[in-house]
């Protein structure tokens, strides 16, 4: 009997993810990349990497995530919503999940589990997603993994303004101009970012139980991590943090296939890439 493989596919704003199983959900395949807005272009370099790894494989796709609906009908793939797609990975692989806070490029949930399933997400505003991240860490003269490193060694931290890029950077030049120090600058940055999740999603609503932190910037910043577990004061046992937190919609995606839904070839899937089709779709 020839062996199935399940690809999901999430197109973010900012990043793409790609999480490949066999039938037996064995991952055979992951993969988190930066796409610079050219998604097209990134999709067809992970593709040919899968090719060239496992040469021709017949898999069944489904995408998620906000770039993800035009593109899925131009390759003739399914589409899944991420709420759905996250849903299903955090209850097959962390059924203990009382509140999962997932940070996107630019985006931040907060998803409820306990009693009926409710989740709040930031509007139109990037504030306290890994695009302020980004913005931020500029302005120290470094990036995302060089304010982890500063906020390890932080000895106070100062109020910021997480909101909006300009309102932060009003309040973080002074300081600067003051001589504070960068690693109390960096964790002040983190700390932001948690207080704009916290007072801008849940919105007065409890954050309690056991608590999964999701998305690329809670997986690959975990001083980010440590300051909503401080500030939220939680336990070991109830903060979760699993390995591949930052691919938990693609997870789901592959967990997603539709009844009847037939496979599709990966050549197939850079041919129609490489044959320059036309979306129209925002991220």
């Amino acid at each position: 009997m020839e062996k199935k493989y399940y690809m999901g596919i999430d197109v973010g704003s900012t990043t793409i993810k790609i999480y490949i199983t066999d039938q037996d959900d064995n991952c055979i395949y992951s993969k988190y990349e930066r796409h610079y807005s050219d998604i097209q272009a990134t999709i067809k370099t992970l593709i040919n990497d899968v090719k060239e790894q496992f040469g021709n494989l017949e898999v069944t796709a489904v995408m998620t995530g906000s770039g993800g609906l035009s593109l899925s009908s131009c390759l003739d793939v399914k589409f899944v919503q991420e709420v759905i797609a996250c849903t299903k990975t955090i209850e097959t692989y962390i059924p203990e999940c009382d509140v999962a806070i997932e940070l996107g490029g630019e985006d931040a949930k907060i998803t409820y589990f306990q009693g009926s399933l409710e989740q709040r997400m930031n509007g139109t505003c990037a504030g306290g997603t890994g695009a302020f991240i980004d913005q931020m860490a500029s302005l120290l003269q470094t990036d995302a993994a060089g304010l982890n490193t500063y906020a390890k060694d932080y000895k106070a931290i100062y109020p910021i303004a997480a909101r909006c890029g300009v309102f932060a950077k009003s309040d973080i030049q002074p300081l600067i101009n003051d001589g504070a120090t960068r690693e109390d600058l960096a964790a002040s940055i983190f700390q932001a970012v948690v207080n704009q999740t916290i007072s801008g999603l849940a919105c007065g609503k409890p954050i309690r139980g056991n608590v999964a932190f999701l998305g690329g910037p809670l997986h690959f910043l975990p001083e980010l991590r440590k300051a909503f577990v401080r500030t939220l004061h939680l336990t070991p046992e109830q903060t979760i943090a699993p390995d591949h937190s930052h691919l938990f919609a693609a997870v789901g995606a592959a967990m997603n296939p539709k009844e009847g839904q037939n496979p599709v070839a990966i050549t197939h899937m850079i041919n129609t890439l490489s044959n320059g089709i036309k979306m129209d779709f925002e991220v």
